[in-house]
């Protein structure tokens, strides 16, 4: 049922990808920041998404030997996988000029500075969310699978709310699922943990939003004033 799941869901990426490449072909902006977005689905789901799956008991095996509790394993491995996205969404946006753009013109992150990115838009909100699964994995024994899941439709929800790209939704359950998979995946089975009850899966997807304002308000506090987003087309 898993791979089914994961069959359904790439064959959604690929029918929703194409039919947006099809109807944007004609906007250099639009078809640029397409080629982008493939280029994530390429580096981050394809690749990095194959390898973490292929290599998931010898990197299990290494990390379940650092000295560190699991919960801090947890969420500092899962942090670590986010800032390689980040650094290859930011990589794809600063791709613009490549492709004929002036920089800002097509983009997938809210600006082409790595750091600014990571301190001031992203990446601040999603890292407090790996702590909610923290806990969330103290309690319950849920399946890496469906932490995968799950953390995947709670990253679709906030950059739906956020762009409104629900059409979407395939890529960015692979994109935010990826981020935490790895993580679960090396947690260790022997823990006291309960089995969840059905109730808890819906509540596990918006659970880890009530940890965004524990580091959110910082990038606020340091500048009040810095946009949402860097560009203006």
């Amino acid at each position: 049922m898993k791979k089914i799941f994961i069959i359904i869901l790439a064959l959604w990426l690929i029918l929703s990808t194409s039919t947006v490449t099809f109807f944007v072909w004609q906007n250099p902006i639009e078809r640029t920041t397409v080629g982008m977005a493939l280029g994530l689905i390429l580096f981050w789901i394809v690749i990095g998404g194959g390898l973490m799956y292929r290599f998931r008991d010898h990197i299990k095996e290494l990390i379940q030997k650092i000295p560190l509790s699991w919960q801090a394993k947890f969420v500092l491995f899962a942090t670590i996988l986010l800032l390689i996205e980040e650094a290859i969404t930011t990589t794809l946006t600063n791709l613009g000029p490549a492709f004929g753009l002036k920089l800002g013109l097509a983009y997938i992150t809210a600006s082409a500075n790595y750091l600014d990115v990571i301190f001031f838009h992203s990446a601040v909100m999603i890292a407090p969310m790996f702590l909610g699964w923290m806990v969330i994995l103290y309690f319950y024994d849920f399946s890496p699978f469906a932490v995968f899941l799950l953390f995947g439709i709670s990253g679709a929800i906030a950059e739906g709310s956020f762009s409104g790209s629900w059409g979407a939704f395939a890529m960015w359950i692979f994109v935010y699922g990826l981020m935490i998979y790895l993580p679960a995946y090396c947690i260790p089975p022997t823990r006291p943990a309960k089995q969840p009850r059905w109730w808890h899966y819906p509540l596990a997807v918006f659970f880890p939003f009530l940890f965004v304002p524990l580091i959110a308000w910082i990038p606020q506090l340091i500048n009040p004033n810095h946009p949402k987003i860097d560009f203006i087309r």
